[in-house]
């Protein structure tokens, strides 16, 4: 692809994905979190990484990480979006080592509604709700990181999603994880 096509095409996704997840959140009540969900993808490290690698149908940074063996644009967002369970990740305090800590309710939210418009945005006209959910078993056994309640929650937002829809899935959230009424 040319430069053009890929700066085109990197961009539209970039801003397909965060409609859809300010959507999402603005039906969770979470207003800032969907107005500035992701904006570290307009940062050059990220952004250009981006267009470089730019190919429609997944993540840009699987194509760095395979080329270099990390990427860098990865590294900048994880390290600035709550909503990604590898941000919350710490010491722990028996010598152990780094492990996954839960993430709070709020950011849990958010990472539901930034796998499902993922999923939209990846598979177009060929998303099915089952798909978050599927993505989510690929990498569940890998995810170490991952802290088990954070695991149980995502996995009954997703599993709700599967089975009982978009509907039942946001006021699983909004009542569950949120503990709004």
């Amino acid at each position: 692809m040319g430069m053009i096509k890929n700066f085109l095409g990197h961009f539209n996704t970039v801003r397909r994905h965060r409609a859809l997840v300010r959507k999402y959140c603005f039906r969770l009540g979470l207003y800032w979190q969907g107005l500035t969900h992701d904006l570290s993808k307009y940062a050059p490290v990220e952004f250009w990484a981006g267009v470089r690698y730019y190919q429609g149908d997944h993540s840009p940074n699987d194509q760095q990480r395979k080329l270099y063996g990390y990427s860098a644009a990865w590294l900048h967002h994880k390290g600035r979006n709550r909503h990604h369970f590898e941000y919350w990740t710490d010491y722990q305090q028996d010598g152990r080592g780094i492990d996954g800590v839960p993430m709070p309710p709020r950011y849990l939210a958010e990472m539901f509604c930034d796998r499902l418009a993922a999923g939209r945005v990846y598979n177009g006209d060929h998303y099915d709700r089952s798909q978050p959910y599927k993505f989510f078993l690929r990498g569940k056994d890998k995810q170490m990181l991952l802290h088990p309640k954070t695991t149980a929650a995502l996995e009954a937002m997703l599993l709700k999603l599967r089975d009982e829809g978009e509907d039942a899935a946001f006021e699983y959230v909004r009542r569950e994880i949120l503990g709004k009424r």
